[in-house]
């Protein structure tokens, strides 16, 4: 997952919260993390300074020249897609505007599948409701000093990379105004979902042969579950993706809101999801979040 953050290592205090904005927040990790050479005392508190930025993904860019390969594309074509992609930013800016102030600062995270589009969606919806995105695993793997998840699955193991995962999650969700893209494997422990409960939950709910594609099209090599399997890269994808479905499916279903990718899909009469746009599923977001914030202020509960 791409990260949207730079964070270094340093011993000074807890940043504060201004209201409505978050300061640069820190994590703090000062549990002791020992495995092989990679050991950090409970004396020596480790202290990660997040400097966070706003991605810029729902803003179209309309360039005035057009390319050879432009001019191939019919006119009246190239004029319906960018009206839909107008009218998609303003669809966007609107419901964001209508959630935001249901939401009350309170935090969102993504849960879904490998592959499912947490990154994407993720700043597209920061972006719109002023808030800003992190990424889990980038985090971890920062905090890990910098190895890639699938090194720290094959040097240490999937239950350090977990227990890691957990004290990640626990400090964002002492903060507020942040969209988190979770590891696709975040929902099996229980403890997360503590954390992630004092926010907002979403589960992007894509079709597994869509993500076998996605992950074959880009190889599995940045995968720790897939790549190791044997096979070609789209059968050993969608093997181990019903597999983990099977492991999560209840785990994900548990999410406040569910955005069905194929449910979107048939709502604009496509008939495969990679048809539809970021914007769309940022949109279609914002909609299950702003019903399931309404729920819960008419049952007297506040986000």
């Amino acid at each position: 997952m791409e990260n949207c953050g730079a964070l270094s290592l340093q011993s000074c205090g807890w940043l504060g919260l201004e209201k409505g904005r978050a300061k640069a927040p820190e994590l703090l990790f000062s549990d002791c993390w020992e495995k092989r050479n990679v050991r950090v005392s409970k004396s020596q508190d480790l202290r990660m300074k997040l400097v966070p930025c706003k991605s810029r993904a729902a803003a179209p860019i309309i360039k005035n020249s057009c390319s050879s390969k432009d001019s191939a594309v019919p006119f009246e074509l190239k004029a319906k897609n960018l009206r839909s992609t107008d009218e998609e930013a303003l669809i966007l800016k609107e419901k964001a505007r209508e959630v935001a102030p249901y939401l009350n600062g309170a935090c969102i995270y993504l849960v879904g599948m490998m592959g499912s589009g947490k990154t994407t969606v993720g700043k597209i919806l920061s972006e719109s409701l002023g808030y800003y995105f992190f990424d889990s695993d980038k985090l971890v793997e920062q905090a890990v000093g910098g190895a890639t998840v699938a090194q720290i699955f094959k040097e240490y193991s999937e239950e350090f990379f977990r227990e890691n995962e957990s004290k990640v999650l626990k400090d964002l969700c002492m903060m507020r105004r942040l969209v988190v893209a979770t590891g696709g494997g975040a929902v099996i422990r229980p403890i997360n979902w503590r954390y992630m409960k004092r926010g907002v939950t979403v589960w992007l709910d894509v079709p597994l042969e869509a993500l076998a594609r996605r992950i074959a099209a880009v190889g599995t090599n940045s995968r720790p579950l897939l790549h190791h399997d044997s096979g070609d890269a789209y059968t050993k994808a969608l093997l181990r993706l019903s597999a983990l479905s099977e492991e999560r499916g209840e785990a994900y279903a548990n999410s406040d809101a569910t955005v069905s990718l194929q449910s979107i899909a048939w709502k604009q009469g496509h008939g495969d999801v990679s048809a539809l746009t970021p914007t769309a599923i940022a949109i279609e977001a914002l909609i299950k979040i702003g019903n399931f914030v309404n729920w819960k202020e008419g049952n007297g509960q506040i986000v």
